[in-house]
């Protein structure tokens, strides 16, 4: 076997150019899908990173979004009043009674106008939500016009920036500081004082309740305990499955995309791999006779041109891979489909995309592969030296 594949790599460094074109292609193929993956990866990363699992997430039954659901006043001191709450610093209840709306905005650069998600929080709003921060400036102050923007929307958006003013709802809204949230959802959102976005939007519903628990075990009392009560029409979730959901329909379109694109492109590698190996094979005629006479049996001659096509599949992938890892450095921006805001992310590799690529090459190096191979150990010992 060590004979057969130091004869497997000789072979490879023979044929240069064909060898180098094939695994160019094989490489291209890998990294279209470890592209697609990695796409996914960051989007799921980013809307999960927005939840926490001790925080339960309020909305109105039936609704799918945000946007979509109302919660009335009395409704939301029934939730305020729960045992489960965790009591902050100052004695109140963690929780943090929102309203979400989009507002249309027009980017820097290409003018082209987005949908950006204004969402009013409560006091109680980074505690309920620890892992956001600000970053610079500072937080707005409760019932005033002031705002602070997510991190993912600093210099992309025109006058998004600590110092300038936004008009909507019929008012200026004065930016005051920017946040960090984690690189989570939230990092593309602007916050305000609830009570003053409902009044310039003239709302009287809140949009959703963001509570911290106690304890995290908590959740099936309370959310049985709320869910049964005919004072209230609301769905209590999970805060980290409720944003897993909401990428649930742009993540399927990403992945469906994703592998049409990469089966295509696969079949013209495995076509391309294939030829390759069966130039192999004719160039090669002499040398399997030889092979054949020396002893070595068909099952070895199948194994050497095997390990040649799975090895050209294994240097594409590390190429694939390399160029892969780079992109992990570029931000993108795209439409949520659920909440038809913008939504900014980053490609994340992860173990999983580097191994799922890995078996990906090698079905390609195999499938292209074993044709050939099963011709090199087919041929007969005098067929091979007469052809040769």
């Amino acid at each position: 076997m060590p004979l057969l594949l130091s004869y497997s790599l000789r072979n490879l460094q023979e044929r240069k150019l064909t060898n180098f074109l094939t695994a160019t292609g094989m490489a291209l193929v890998v990294f279209v899908y470890a592209a697609v993956l990695m796409l996914d990866s960051g989007l799921k990363q980013t809307l999960v990173a927005t939840g926490e699992d001790t925080n339960i997430i309020i909305v109105r039954r039936s609704a799918e979004v945000e946007i979509q659901s109302l919660i009335d006043r009395r409704q939301a001191r029934i939730i305020e009043s729960q045992p489960e709450i965790m009591i902050g610093a100052e004695g109140a209840p963690l929780i943090s009674k929102e309203v979400a709306v989009l507002i249309s905005q027009q980017r820097r650069k290409s003018r082209q106008a987005s949908n950006l998600v204004i969402r009013g929080v409560g006091p109680a709003a980074l505690a309920v939500r620890p892992q956001v921060r600000i970053a610079e400036g500072r937080v707005f102050r409760q019932g005033s016009n002031e705002i602070v923007i997510g991190r993912a929307l600093a210099g992309r958006f025109q006058d998004v920036e600590i110092g300038s003013s936004l008009r909507f709802a019929q008012r200026e809204w004065r930016i005051v500081g920017r946040f960090d949230a984690g690189g989570s959802g939230f990092d593309s959102e602007i916050w305000g004082d609830s009570e003053q976005l409902m009044q310039s939007f003239r709302r009287d519903f809140f949009s959703s309740i963001t509570v911290r628990l106690a304890d995290r075990s908590g959740f099936e009392a309370l959310k049985a305990r709320l869910e049964a009560d005919p004072r209230l029409t609301i769905e209590a979730k999970r805060e980290r499955i409720f944003y897993e959901e909401q990428s649930r329909l742009l993540s399927g379109f990403i992945q469906m995309l994703g592998l049409t694109l990469s089966g295509m492109f696969s079949l013209g590698a495995v076509i391309g791999a294939t030829i390759t190996m069966y130039a192999a094979v004719a160039s090669r005629m002499m040398e399997v006779g030889v092979l054949r006479a020396l002893g070595f049996r068909r099952s070895r001659i199948l194994i050497a041109f095997l390990v040649e096509a799975l090895l050209l599949a294994l240097i594409g992938w590390a190429v694939a891979i390399l160029f892969a890892s780079l992109m992990t450095q570029v931000k993108i921006t795209t439409l949520n489909w659920t909440s038809l805001s913008e939504l900014a992310f980053r490609f994340v590799l992860t173990p999983g995309i580097v191994l799922r690529s890995l078996v990906f090459a090698l079905i390609m190096g195999f499938l292209g592969g074993f044709l050939p191979a099963v011709r090199a150990a087919r041929m007969k010992i005098v067929d091979a030296l007469r052809v040769a």
